[in-house]
């Protein structure tokens, strides 16, 4: 399958171009659906070709894109891709169908950014050239940008502001950081600059820039500051696209180049983002148990999370990269759950306050039952996905360095009390408004149909989660290689070539 890749990143954006010619508001949410649904089937072929047990890229296609300065159209998937790839087609047509009764105005417009984000998302976990790879990361800003400034809250400007600003401040640094690697080692091809021995100076600075951009785009602590306003004020399906998918492009980052094409500067690091990630683990949940909103509560339990994920990525040790690979899935997959759910009883009640509600599993039995699964996959509970990658990156973590596995430990303890007095606040106890919530509508079929997919995700990788360790894990082994053979870095450069 030659062009297989291509065909996934941009049916979506081929999709998105041709709703602009549709004038019915119901052909418009329809083919938006069908883009999206085809995108996914499509993306399956990834899995049907796939080489098991192949550590280096796959479907790779490359070919010259400006000659001039040695740029190239090059795509391929590993281990550590594939899943987010199908991660990106699987969440964005059930978000999509959500919409079909959350999003009433401007409907051409909102598809439009939501199919040109799915293109954006895709080209950034499959891009191998730097300048290809940038293209694309810059590319996600623009949508969400105008999803969350457009369909958002009350403070909807100020919220998609900031996001704005923030990731474009972090996206300049790694522009200059791609310069410098081109500059001194002559090419933008990733798989080519991980031979690169660059001095351990160049190395040192390009990594700072890198991880700069990718800790804001996580958000790693404490950057973290523009995700809560993010997740407050933008639509449901902003919110779950935003958690589900965007945010693991920075953790993504930092596996795909700066572990790779950095190896002497990642070591030195290595203690610096592990303390902060132990932080965040920390932070996020202690300011979640505080919090009143609870599409809030769910925003900063995403930091704690992503806390657990940049923890497993710097113990370099397989165990936790692997980890943390699948728990960016596993967090997709149940933070984006909840997130549906919240927008769901919002479009009941029209609040998000946890003490305006409270008894609500009474009235709505179906959808208590699926917010308990949902918070007891997001806190860990053993033989659903969030357990699987968390025990794998503590394991990790205990062999690599226990002083940050411990305190790691405390975050799950955390994660147990606010999601589940979250839960009792919300579905347990007497009516809080007896008469307006005794003829609260339980789930729709509709509603059920876009949840029912995730939960079973969720006990299939939590059962049997070798299905995506054995793809994951030997791209993975081959990273963790590669950081142990890198040679000493020279301390200045030994020539470098020119433009």
């Amino acid at each position: 399958m030659t062009f297989l890749l291509s065909i996934i990143v941009f049916l979506p954006l081929a999709g998105a171009l041709i709703l602009l010619f549709l004038r019915q508001e119901r052909a418009q949410r329809v083919w938006a659906l069908v883009v999206s649904l085809a995108t996914f089937v499509v993306s399956l072929g990834l899995l049907v070709w796939w080489q098991n047990g192949e550590t280096g890229m796959q479907f790779v296609e490359q070919r010259a894109w400006i000659p001039a300065f040695n740029i190239q159209y090059y795509l391929g998937v590993d281990g550590i891709s594939l899943w987010l790839v199908l991660l990106t087609t699987f969440l964005t047509p059930l978000v999509i169908f959500f919409s079909w009764q959350s999003i009433h105005t401007r409907t051409r417009s909102f598809y439009f950014f939501m199919l040109l984000m799915e293109t954006a998302m895709l080209g950034v976990f499959t891009a191998l050239d730097l300048i290809l790879f940038y293209v694309f990361w810059e590319a996600s800003l623009v949508p969400m940008y105008f999803i969350i400034g457009q369909w958002g809250g009350p403070r909807r400007i100020y919220a998609s502001v900031k996001f704005f600003l923030y990731t474009l401040a972090g996206s300049a640094l790694m522009l200059v950081a791609i310069l410098v690697v081109y500059f001194y080692g002559g090419t933008f091809d990733v798989v080519v600059l991980q031979g690169k021995n660059l001095a351990y100076i160049v190395q040192f600075w390009a990594f700072l820039a890198f991880a700069l951009g990718f800790a804001i785009k996580v958000p790693l602590f404490p950057f973290h500051t523009w995700l809560p306003d993010a997740h407050v004020e933008a639509p449901t399906a902003g919110s779950v696209i935003l958690a589900g998918v965007l945010l693991k492009m920075g953790t993504y980052g930092f596996l795909r180049f700066c572990l790779p094409l950095f190896p002497q500067a990642t070591v030195t690091f290595v203690p610096w983002l592990s303390t902060l990630a132990v932080i965040g683990i920390l932070y996020g949940a202690l300011v979640a148990l505080r919090q009143r909103d609870i599409k809030s509560l769910v925003a900063y339990s995403s930091v704690a999370h992503l806390g657990f994920v940049v923890l497993g990525i710097f113990t370099l040790t397989p165990q936790g990269m692997s980890g943390a690979v699948l728990q960016m899935v596993n967090h997709g997959l149940s933070t984006g759950a909840l997130f549906l759910l919240v927008g769901m009883l919002y479009e009941r009640l029209h609040t998000r306050i946890m003490s305006e509600f409270s008894g609500l599993w009474k009235e709505i039995p179906i959808y208590g039952g699926l917010l308990l699964i949902v918070m007891l996959s997001s806190v860990g509970l053993p033989g659903l996905n969030g357990f699987v990658g968390e025990f794998t990156i503590l394991l990790g973590a205990f062999k690599a360095n226990p002083a940050f596995a411990w305190p790691a430990t405390a975050g799950i303890i955390l994660a147990a009390w606010y999601l589940l007095t979250a839960f009792r606040q919300m579905m347990q106890g007497p009516l809080s408004k007896p008469k307006t919530i005794t003829v609260l509508p339980d789930l729709t079929r509709r509603e059920i149909a876009i949840m029912a997919p995730l939960v079973v995700l969720f006990v299939i990788i939590g059962l049997f989660p070798n299905l995506f360790f054995d793809k994951i894990n030997p791209s993975v082994e081959s990273l963790a290689q590669h950081l142990k053979a890198s040679p000493p870095a020279v301390m200045i450069d030994q020539g470098r070539p020119g433009f």
